[in-house]
């Protein structure tokens, strides 16, 4: 069959929603009553952020009970859906309340009360289909806000069952489900153990424990080896040689390594600043429109961790003074300066020359190692856990908000062993991360599969093929 909105199974009848189902509004109240801390006359309130894979009870904010009517107040099989957001694949999520609990939801949302002449499972489980999610996308579309009204969801057509029919088909879904969410569960916990793997290889590398150290290999073979401090100070000396900056060259200051931890031997602790020249990007105004070098650009959205997304790209005008700082060269680091998740700041990759006469915005940073062998044994480095506890310090701020700056970006702590023992080690990292990310795509491709599989059955489900 081709859907529900074209053919339905012998003995189902055609309906819509609002034919089952009662739309309630969303509580509005002045956000200076709301609080995070509830009250004995206060309400919590459910926002969309809160309909996930079922409700989650948590991060609420509280209304006094005057503001919320006793038909807002929710029952046990009531659903709500967010009605409006930035994004379309927020706009039309729904959950249901599968147990009794005193509470409402925000006005962003609408509360879906069955009525009696329907499974209650049956309406929960139509708004988890492809069908009605394709119908949602086109009735919400706006131009920067997404809004679900009460009339689009009244009219959104259902396919219904017979009553016992109806019985049998959810008990059929969930049983179907239940099997495939221990599948997927145990997916999740390979994913996590892979997490934990490489953070464990990152970890080891980054504490000189993967490989034998370049100190041992020369003490055993009785030869001299460039120590990392040798190695910095030819560093500092190519990067005062090559300055090109404005005013007189400034050394880079040196770290204050009383209150780290002890390195191995041959090893030294730097700033990002002294391996290698740091740029801010450029900004994106209506000028730039109007001049006649209009280059490509890499954004945050082409920058993940050690992964280019360049799928989408887009173009900005450079000016010809502008070029020789903002050109990104290969082998050059782009860091995302900012990011909502904590745990997405920092993240980085290395420019690999897939565009030519390419450019960064300023919401990229942009590192350029003095030797050129470097890059990766610094992007191992802020990837690994040790890295990571630096970047999420610098990035911090007394406001709770995360962001890097040029100048935090400068100030990140990294080891540096001698350049032979790094090449060892990048190469003992990639051979073992390469297993982890081939195990990551085949876990990844299973999830997806899963997916589809739950919107197969949903669609035999709403069609009258389950059996």
């Amino acid at each position: 069959m081709n859907g529900p909105e074209n053919q339905i199974a012998q003995g189902w009848t055609k309906a819509k929603l609002g034919d089952l189902l009662t739309v309630i509004r969303g509580v509005s109240y002045k956000k200076e009553h709301a609080s995070k801390e509830p009250a004995s006359d206060t309400v919590p309130i459910l926002r969309a952020t809160n309909i996930q894979n079922g409700i989650v009870f948590e991060d609420f904010v509280h209304v006094p009970r005057a503001y919320v009517s006793d038909e807002q107040l929710l029952r046990k099989d009531d659903i709500v859906i967010a009605a409006s957001s930035g994004s379309r694949h927020i706009v039309g999520k729904a959950a249901q309340l599968t147990t009794d609990w005193e509470g409402s939801f925000g006005t962003f949302c609408f509360g879906l009360r069955p009525k009696p002449v329907v499974h209650p499972r049956y309406l929960a489980w139509f708004l988890q289909t492809s069908e009605y999610r394709n119908q949602v996308s086109v009735l919400s579309a706006g131009v920067n806000i997404n809004n679900l009204r009460a009339t689009h969801i009244e009219e959104i057509p259902i396919p219904v069952a017979p009553v016992a029919e109806q019985q049998r088909i959810v008990a059929e879904i969930e049983k179907q489900f239940t099997r495939l969410e221990v599948g997927v569960a145990a997916l999740r916990r390979v994913q996590a153990n892979l997490k934990r793997y490489r953070a464990a290889v990152l970890k080891a590398a980054c504490e000189g424990r993967l490989v034998p150290t370049e100190a041992k290999l020369a003490q055993a073979e009785k030869r001299k080896f460039e120590t990392g401090e040798a190695l910095l100070a030819r560093i500092l000396t190519e990067r005062r040689k090559n300055w090109q900056g404005r005013g007189q060259y400034k050394e880079p200051a040196t770290p204050d390594t009383t209150k780290l931890a002890p390195l191995p031997e041959g090893w030294v602790w730097t700033r990002l600043e002294q391996l290698g020249v740091t740029y801010g990007g450029l900004t994106k105004n209506p000028k730039r429109t109007k001049l006649a070098n209009q280059l490509p650009y890499l954004r945050v959205a082409n920058v993940y961790a050690n992964k280019l997304r360049l799928e989408e790209i887009e173009y900005i005008g450079v000016a010809d003074s502008e070029l020789e700082k903002l050109l990104v060269r290969i082998g050059d680091l782009l860091i995302v300066e900012g990011n909502g998740s904590k745990d997405q700041i920092g993240r980085l990759a290395i420019w690999d020359g897939s565009i030519d006469s390419c450019v960064h915005q300023n919401h990229l940073i942009k590192v350029r190692p003095v030797e050129p062998r470097m890059p990766k044994w610094i992007l191992h480095w802020l990837q690994s856990p040790g890295g990571r506890q630096f970047v999420e310090l610098v990035a911090s701020s007394t406001s709770g908000l995360f962001t890097l700056s040029v100048n935090k970006v400068g100030n990140l702590l990294v080891p540096l062993p001698p350049l032979t023992e790094q090449t060892r080690i990048v190469e003992e990292v990639e051979r073992r991360l390469s297993v982890v990310v081939e195990l990551e795509a085949v876990v990844s491709a299973n999830i997806q599969r899963a997916t589809r599989l739950r919107q197969s059955i949903l669609q035999q489900a709403f069609t009258g093929a389950l059996k």
